[in-house]
């Protein structure tokens, strides 16, 4: 009898374990339905929560990088707030607000602008244009002009001064002298634009173009004018040339009727012949050079005559 009793024990037992095992799991399979149902009703709000800030984040969070700043703008606050640039860096900012923000570094834009000459002729100009916005000034800037002030102000203005001075010159000014006289209105228009709250560091222009029915022209008569000017110089040159000799000439002719008056031909003879040995023995190239001995030769530094006059004596000695 004791044996059956722990037998039927040990059933109650394993019976009362099985129980709790199916138990616990039917809680499990009751908790992952559970879940189930519970992650399929919320996974809508979560993506829609998602979608949200991450439409959001980019009109919230407001990043200004190295070379930038921005300028805030409020929807229920005033508007545009011009008295504070925003540095770089992070900015937080309200959903229904704004920040624009700017390149402030010196930037370049290159630009063809074709205008009309006063013949009516076409002139194409390649500029370059450098420029900036005013820091200081970049909140009036954005509320009076906007973003796009490149093409709202400094390429209007640059373009309306090229038209007008361009529009007043012949196509050999603007050739030749052109560039200094639209350089010079560049420089007004740069002022102008400076008023407008942008800074326009130098305007260059890289090329001017004419017609080459017009260019070829134009530098055939250049040509042709340079050559005349050489000519015109080459004949005033030899003018000079042969007023020069005249005057040398009057001054040896001069010169020989003082001498001539002053010494006999003979004389005249050997004074030239002592001016030429001097010359000569003045001369860097000459190293050795013979004088005659006779009476009518080649005349030399010693008087001639006087050595025949010595020569006399000692043969009548003899």
């Amino acid at each position: 009898m004791k044996g059956f009793a722990e037998t039927e024990n040990l059933n109650i037992r394993e019976s009362e374990q099985s129980e709790q095992k199916e138990v616990k799991k039917n809680i499990r399979q009751r908790l992952k339905v559970t879940l189930r149902k519970s992650f399929v009703s919320l996974a809508v709000p979560l993506l829609i929560l998602f979608f949200i800030v991450t439409f959001f984040i980019q009109r919230i969070v407001i990043t200004v990088q190295a070379g930038e700043a921005a300028v805030f703008w409020s929807l229920f606050f005033g508007g545009t707030q011009i008295n504070y640039v925003h540095p770089e860096g992070i900015h937080f900012i309200l959903p229904w607000d704004k920040m624009h923000v700017y390149n402030v570094r010196i930037q370049e834009i290159a630009r063809k602008i074709d205008v009309l000459t006063k013949q009516g002729l076409p002139v194409s100009l390649l500029v370059s244009i450098r420029y900036a916005p005013d820091y200081r000034m970049l909140g009036v800037l954005h509320q009076r002009v906007g973003p796009d002030y490149v093409n709202t102000v400094i390429i209007p203005e640059i373009e309306s001064v090229l038209r007008e001075t361009i529009g007043v010159m012949d196509e050999e000014q603007i050739y030749t002298t052109g560039r200094e006289v639209i350089t010079r209105a560049i420089d007004e228009a740069i002022d102008q634009i400076a008023q407008r709250y942008i800074n326009v560091d130098d305007v260059l222009i890289k090329k001017i173009e004419l017609p080459p029915l017009v260019s070829d022209a134009i530098k055939f008569k250049i040509q042709q004018k340079h050559l005349v000017e050489a000519h015109e110089f080459i004949v005033q040159k030899e003018k000079k040339e042969a007023e020069r000799k005249r005057i040398e000439g009057q001054g040896i002719r001069d010169h020989n009727d003082i001498v001539k008056s002053s010494l006999t031909d003979q004389q005249i003879i050997k004074w030239h012949g002592i001016q030429a040995i001097k010359e000569l023995a003045a001369s860097n190239n000459s190293k050795v050079f013979v004088l005659g001995m006779g009476k009518d030769g080649v005349p030399m530094i010693l008087n001639s005559e006087e050595k025949a006059s010595e020569d006399k004596p000692s043969e009548e000695k003899k």
